[in-house]
């Protein structure tokens, strides 16, 4: 199946060398309120100095770092021909087998390709060239008879990198013919640039699906940046606008470095500290807010952001990032898919969204998680089976559920409508979020999100003090497993039913009462453990104490206090026979009892608390009512909660009604996009100002227009 022959290949190689590094000077953006030019080359030439302290021959990200420093750094020689395609055997095998995450690779060899190819070695050059040209781009392409392609197209990432691999494939490589489709290179540049501009314009309209994720913000970034430095100037301007916008969300949200916030996809691996974060290298590079060392050499966004030329952070941003002023931000992202609608055989897409017959929407509602949600249930099971996608391992999980349907896709819709709260595992719909900063604390959370329903990577609230001193909770859909370490799948401290959360400047509320009884048989994958527990890594805090029913963490001069409705017991976890991450004193709270509670958190500082034991006071002197009201048919009703919070009034919270602070309701679901301090933008707007009073920017997130003017300070 290979396109063309290897001599060929080299033939033409050699011949296309003189053309490689196509950068075209281009503006993106106009005004002088971008970051230092001679201070971010600094921080870039730093991160590449640390990059390349060793070098992983069979890394592309490593040898792209190694490539770059080359070329920035006179002092610094790397002979690019010693790097082979047998180094890279591993990254051409997992590509040629058409495997989930080869997208991810690829990005890397576009890196080397798109500014290199004329530094490599003949033989490397075409063999990439070779996966450039014999790449799938789409699950729609043809596929031959007996080949399985089980890369995931369809997440908020995973489209944005296949299409930005077609177009720039076919960028460079126009009259090249392309394996699976037959078609030469040119027909993929256009039908990738149409694909590009469709997701920047849904992004620019309704945000981001993966809402703050500490995982896949990164795997974002990077695309972005390969679109900013090697894409025409019409689209890496547009490139260059959602770039900041990314940067944005993670400036708003980060503390100390540590993207500690609510998370629409996370796992334990990354979220238990912020070093094993995917964006904390790329915070570090663009904002430096923490004083920890680098840890990633490889880490791909972070080598693409030193590499970038084009791209600079706005300083506005920047500004933001490392500000002490204490503000709250709440933000509206994402499409109500509506699960809670009444049955229907029709039912209506939000507006601006494709039909949910519609062919041609699928990836739309697909990168939503919308698999088994039950408006699309009947044109995922037509494409499903047009394409022959059950024989991939990423659709083989949900073929029981289609199998007890008996094929019939309305039998289907009504299944997946009765077993909506159980089965929807990832679904990425609306939400508004809230997070309170301040310099030495942050408190984050997704209000009202899916509450009571099953929740594969959710992550639902979180308070950060700094790097490694986090709080959280979870309802666990598993017990703990003699591991290595954390895994994907493991729904220990990664799963269960979500809790009804709402946030009130800097304390929450979070009810937990699952909606549905745990599951059982072909359902025990959304089965629920008889308690709920806290997060609380006593080791990563400067001092702990408990104190009737609070657990207090204080971390420097920024204060926590964990509350639980049930009495709490410290779980013992043996380092030798569960993963623990390296620690070794108590982190895991238990609140055994039952899988209802209710937990309510605060934080603060010595600058609005006083002292650790004036905060310690306050808080635990501080009135909590309970009301728990029972169960129906097994299923918890929730609570009501009445609680007087020090800080932010008399809070008051039940499972279905408004969350009132005063007497005065304040609403959970809001229409703005972004509201906090330095911005204020409509849902669906595609004009964003972003203003601290000192520098300023202007995006036009439809056209790519950024001006940022900046005062010295």
């Amino acid at each position: 199946m290979r396109r063309i022959g290897t001599a060929v290949v080299l033939a033409l190689a050699t011949v296309a060398a003189v053309a490689c590094r196509p950068l075209v000077p281009v503006r993106l953006g106009a005004g002088n309120g971008y970051v230092d030019g001679r201070s971010w080359a600094e921080r870039q030439d730093a991160y590449l100095r640390f990059s390349t302290g060793t070098l992983d021959r069979t890394s592309p990200s490593s040898v792209y770092a190694h490539l770059v420093r080359a070329d920035r750094d006179r002092h610094f020689a790397f002979d690019a021909t010693s790097i082979t395609p047998a180094d890279f055997q591993a990254v051409f095998d997992k590509i040629d087998a058409n495997l989930d995450t080869s997208d991810f690779d690829m990005m890397r060899l576009m890196s080397i390709w798109s500014e290199f190819r004329g530094d490599i070695g003949p033989e490397l050059r075409a063999a990439i060239q070779d996966r450039l040209t014999g790449f799938r781009y789409w699950f729609t392409d043809p596929l031959p008879a007996g080949t399985i392609d089980d890369k995931w197209f369809w997440s908020e990432n995973h489209r944005l990198i296949v299409h930005t691999l077609e177009y720039l494939a076919g960028l460079t490589l126009p009259r090249e013919t392309f394996e699976f489709t037959g078609e030469p290179g040119s027909v993929h540049r256009e039908r990738g640039r149409a694909r590009i501009e469709a997701w920047l314009d849904e992004k620019a309209r309704f945000g981001f699906s993966e809402w703050h994720s500490d995982v896949y913000y990164a795997k974002d970034i990077e695309p972005l940046l390969l679109l900013t430095e090697f894409g025409e100037p019409a689209i890496a301007r547009r490139a260059a606008a959602m770039l900041d916008l990314f940067f944005y969300d993670i400036a708003v949200h980060q503390i100390h470095g540590n993207f500690g916030v609510t998370h629409g996809r996370s796992y334990m691996k990354d979220k238990s500290r912020a070093t094993d974060q995917d964006t904390f290298t790329v915070t570090k590079l663009a904002f430096d807010t923490t004083s920890l060392p680098y840890e990633s050499r490889a880490n791909a966004a972070a080598t693409a952001l030193a590499a970038a030329k084009r791209y600079r952070v706005p300083e506005v941003i920047r500004r933001i990032a490392r500000t002490d002023r204490t503000f709250v931000d709440r933000q509206h992202m994402g499409v109500d898919i509506g699960l809670d609608q009444p049955l229907t055989a029709n039912p209506v897409a939000p507006e601006g969204a494709p039909a949910f017959d519609d062919p041609d929407g699928i990836a739309f509602w697909w990168e939503r998680g919308s698999v088994t949600a039950w408006p699309s249930v009947p044109l995922s099971l037509q494409t499903i089976e047009e394409h022959g996608l059950w024989d991939t391992s990423l659709f083989a999980p949900y073929k029981p559920m289609a199998d007890l349907a008996g094929g019939n896709p309305d039998t289907a819709r009504s299944l997946a409508y009765a077993l909506r709260c159980q089965i929807n595992l990832g679904l990425l719909g609306a939400v508004d979020s809230v997070t309170w900063r301040s310099a030495d604390a942050m408190l984050s959370s997704a209000q009202d999100q899916r509450p009571g329903c099953f929740g594969h990577q959710y992550h639902a609230w979180q308070a950060t003090l700094d790097e490694d001193a986090i709080v959280f909770t979870t309802s666990p859909g598993n017990e703990p497993r003699p591991i290595q370490r954390w895994v994907d799948a493991d729904l220990y401290w990664n799963g269960g039913p979500m809790p009804r959360s709402a946030q009130q400047g800097s304390a929450v509320i979070n009810l937990y009462a699952p909606q549905y009884v745990a599951g059982t048989g072909p359902l025990s994958a959304f089965a629920y453990l008889d308690y709920t527990h806290a997060y609380f890594p006593t080791e990563r805090f400067d001092e702990v104490r408990q104190v009737d029913g609070w657990t207090f963490g204080r971390r420097g001069d920024g204060y926590v206090a964990l509350w639980s409705w049930r009495p709490t017991e410290w779980r013992t976890h043996d380092p030798a026979v569960t993963f623990t991450n390296g620690l070794t004193q108590p982190f895991d709270l238990v609140a055994p009892g039952g899988p209802d509670n209710v937990w309510i958190t605060e934080v603060g500082d010595a600058g609005r608390n006083g002292s650790f034991d004036d905060f310690v006071a306050s808080m635990s002197a501080a009135p909590i009512s309970v009301t728990d009201l029972g169960e129906v048919g097994g299923v918890s009703q929730g609570f009501d909660v009445a609680y007087t919070s020090p800080t932010e009034g008399e809070m008051a919270f039940s499972w279905t009604g408004p969350l009132t602070v005063d007497g005065t309701e304040v609403p959970l679901h809001r229409t703005a996009r972004i509201d906090n301090p330095f911005t204020h933008a409509e849902e669906g707007a595609t004009k964003i100002t972003i203003d601290d009073g000192t520098a300023r920017l202007d995006l036009d997130l439809a056209t790519g227009r950024r001006v940022a003017v900046a005062r010295p300070r």
